[in-house]
């Protein structure tokens, strides 16, 4: 296990990240144009939105930048949300599901113009695609029948089949009846990332309080006061920014209730001999299983990662990380006996009907969270857009908002509600079904 900075998570991505300024933050009495609680994918990205419309945000992080989910993830970009577009279609309409699958694709195009702006060499991004990987011959049918609906019915040609012998090859594991292409995806070094885009935004004169949890965020006459640990910031608007980490201080208690926090689980094996990289995932892509339960796979360097979610509890679980490696070795054979040298967790924040959120609580607060496990590239356009609805817009985006903040019912009973669900799922992957 790697070694972490106090306070800080140990993961592979701190240990690789690029150095870390100080913490910054003048603290005392400060104002501002807007103030964004959160530094992670979400207020970065609405900062950089405020900076290109001439104001003056100022951000507040209760911890470092990337300490939370932005620093934490899988560093997989996908375009695709919880829900298939196919089952929006069935919902909700054509006209609302093909906006859906442009905001996918335009969230992934975020992430890549933010790269080029701020010059983030060493996120390390590499658009080589995602193979889901089908664990059942009817999980296949379903992937196949997607693909099929997303050509015909929506013009989208950025998907392909492979067949078994395709993702055995591409994978180097035998576990899988098939699968599907999706060019429109990559990898990133997700710490290295956020950090990066908080570079620019320092070099742009942005100011960001580091270790500055926000214990109130209210409405003040023609504006908000934002108070902190480190001092009190008056600004016209505030943006509520902490996904699954609203918990972590009263600032936030307003959208706490909004998303469910579901841990994710990681491993890193050590660094691989030539053979196998030459053999497991050897065109560098990111992979998913359809398990319910999903477990998902992807290359850095010479090193794997095997992540999946059913972590439960605040802090991490040895029985966790153990069930993970027994899935990765269940997977990939050939992996028995190389080490694993690094093992770390992250909250993803699930909501309700498994769609990001964006809105105003007020005419002066806004917030935008709820990722459902695939924040970077959403959260990075989540961002932009949540600055435009802080400013009285009201921009097209089909499910995702701006609507009224949609609260968890029965909020404390969601730790047996998920434990229940999660054990259903996995009777069911187990089952084959």
């Amino acid at each position: 296990m790697a070694s972490a900075a106090k306070g800080w998570p140990a993961s592979l991505w701190m240990e690789t990240a690029r150095p870390r300024p100080a913490p910054g933050g003048p603290g005392g009495q400060d104002s501002a144009d807007v103030v964004i609680v959160g530094g992670g994918y979400t207020g970065l990205s609405a900062a950089q939105r405020f900076v290109e419309r001439g104001l003056r945000p100022l951000i507040v992080e209760a911890n470092g930048i990337g300490w939370g989910a932005s620093g934490r993830n899988g560093g997989v970009l996908s375009p695709k949300f919880r829900l298939a577009i196919p089952d929006i279609a069935r919902r909700h309409g054509q006209g609302v599901a093909r906006r859906m699958a442009e905001l996918g694709h335009e969230a992934v195009d975020a992430v890549e113009e933010a790269v080029r702006r701020d010059a983030i060499d060493d996120a390390d991004l590499t658009m080589t695609g995602n193979l889901r990987c089908a664990h059942t011959q009817s999980a296949f049918d379903a992937l196949k029948a997607e693909a099929r609906t997303m050509r015909e019915d929506f013009g989208d040609e950025t998907s392909r089949i492979l067949e078994r012998d395709e993702v055995a090859d591409e994978t180097g594991s035998a576990d899988f009846v098939g699968g599907v292409l999706l060019s429109h995806a990559g990898l990133i070094h997700p710490l290295n990332y956020a950090l990066g885009l908080a570079e620019g935004l320092r070099g742009r004169g942005v100011g960001i309080w580091e270790g500055a949890p926000a214990t109130s965020v209210r409405q003040d006459g023609s504006g908000v006061v934002v108070e902190t640990l480190s001092g009190t910031i008056r600004a016209k608007h505030a943006l509520l920014a902490t996904n699954g980490y609203c918990d972590l201080a009263p600032g936030t208690a307003a959208i706490r209730r909004a998303v469910i926090p579901f841990r994710s689980a990681m491993v890193a094996t050590g660094p691989l001999s030539e053979e196998l990289r030459a053999r497991l995932l050897r065109h560098g892509r990111s992979y998913s299983e359809t398990r319910r339960m999903m477990r998902w796979f992807r290359p850095y360097r010479d090193r794997l990662i095997f992540g999946g979610r059913g972590a439960f509890g605040r802090t991490d679980s040895q029985a966790a990380f153990d069930a993970l490696e027994r899935a990765m070795l269940r997977v990939f054979p050939d992996l028995r006996g190389v080490p694993i040298t690094h093992r770390w967790s992250g909250l993803v924040a699930m909501t309700l009907d498994a769609v990001p959120q964006l809105g105003r609580l007020d005419d002066r607060i806004s917030f935008a969270l709820g990722y459902n496990g695939a924040g970077i590239a959403m959260a990075s356009l989540m961002g932009r857009y949540a600055a435009d609805v802080t400013l009285g817009d009201e921009p097209d985006l089909a499910l995702l908002g701006p609507k009224p903040l949609q609260r968890i019912p029965f909020y404390s009973l969601r730790g047996p509600a998920v434990r229940l669900v999660a054990s259903w799922y996995q009777l069911l992957d187990t089952a084959g079904r």
